[in-house]
């Protein structure tokens, strides 16, 4: 493993390097507003898992996309869903104040994602108006070009000599036909998961294999899954990777990071990558002030949902900050994360808290406060 040091790596071709440091021990409040808002919520139904599916904005319309099935009332452990399951979509128009519910028009009459075609290419990916996604767990992806209201594919994505592509919403824009992607292979034995960079140069008719990121993680019990990237001012990428792992014998789950300084080719492993979590993704996003957001699902007691700020492009980062810690239980989270035109964060995920047994899909805005003060306030 390539394994990167803030004091004894030198790299020509970009001179940020990154180190994510351990979650403190005492994590802090909010600093600024927030407010927590329900998106999506109905009785004996279960919502879940925003980072499976997406979320785009444009100002202050927001559209987050979600897996909706029935609640089980019956099952103990795991996730507490049945079917018939299918996609729906939320928008709001009023920078995740308000929500309304959508049926995607990637969807049959019957609620099925539809067969996928062949790409034709030329899809520009610079328009105002466009908008990416991955189907979860397949090589499938479609597109809009007018908000998430109407969706073209879906379209066939290579698989690069593997057994699949455990597909989940990750895109960098490039150029007018140019993109990276960073999607998640199945291991050589056929599990989840190895994470993978990819790109187009003619606009989704044929992609590439970048790189790897990360060894492969060993057979048995262990995954490297969900990247969540941004480009930083050097145009390196940081990318913040879901992991699972076996040590002393026992099971643990984390998240960890690395940096490509060239275009998604090579990656390092940074030092001190760990958020022990108990297993949820993580969304980053770049914001308009040039700070990085990260947001994730806490699987821990108090169950909840977390942040932290970097003001130096990930060098290094605030205290933790609790969003809320009003969770029932540790299945939650899965977040995805928008800024609007006032600087406030709208952060999107699937909960559940005492007031029901449903899985819900909630949004929290909040503040990431000035930069230059504590926890950015």
């Amino acid at each position: 493993m390539k394994r990167m040091r803030l004091t004894s790596v030198c790299l020509t071709t970009v001179v940020l390097l990154v180190v994510l440091p351990n979650v403190p021990v005492h994590a802090q409040d909010q600093p600024g507003p927030i407010k927590s808002v329900v998106v999506y919520k109905e009785p004996g139904r279960f919502a879940g898992w925003p980072a499976n599916n997406g979320a785009w904005s444009w100002g202050n319309e927001i559209v987050v996309a979600f897996k909706l099935g029935y609640h089980d009332d019956e099952k103990r452990g795991g996730h507490p869903i049945k079917p018939p399951t299918t996609v729906r979509q939320a928008r709001s128009l009023d920078g995740g104040e308000s929500w309304t519910t959508e049926v995607p028009s990637f969807l049959d009459a019957d609620g099925n994602e539809r067969d996928p075609v062949e790409c034709p290419g030329g899809i520009d990916f610079t328009h105002p108006d466009f908008a990416l996604r991955f189907r979860t767990g397949r090589p499938v992806f479609c597109w809009s070009a007018d908000r998430c209201k109407t969706w073209n594919g879906p379209h066939t994505f290579p698989t690069f000599g593997r057994s699949g592509v455990l597909a989940r919403t990750d895109y960098i824009v490039n150029g007018k036909h140019d993109m990276f992607v960073f999607l998640t292979s199945p291991k050589d034995g056929g599990n989840e998961g190895w994470p993978f960079c990819a790109r187009t140069q003619d606009g989704g008719r044929t992609w590439q294999l970048v790189g790897w990121i990360g060894e492969q993680p060993p057979e048995g019990y262990g995954y490297a899954i969900m990247p969540s990237t941004v480009r930083l001012d050097s145009g390196a990428f940081l990318t913040m990777i879901r992991r699972g792992g076996v040590f002393d014998g026992r099971r643990s789950w984390w998240l960890e990071t690395f940096l490509s300084p060239d275009e998604g080719r090579t990656w390092y492993l940074l030092d001190k990558p760990w958020i022990n979590n108990a297993g949820n993704p993580a969304s980053m996003i770049k914001l308009q002030d040039g700070r990085i957001a990260l947001t994730y699902g806490w699987r821990l007691p108090p169950y909840g949902i977390r942040a932290m700020i970097s003001e130096d492009e990930g060098q290094t980062w605030g205290d933790e900050i609790i969003l809320r810690h009003d969770g029932n239980g540790w299945d939650l989270g899965y977040p995805r994360t928008v800024e609007r035109p006032d600087g406030n964060i709208v952060t999107m995920y699937y909960f559940n808290d005492a007031s029901s047994k449903e899985r819900y899909i909630g949004a929290t805005i909040w503040s990431p406060g000035q930069p230059g003060g504590e926890n950015g306030d």
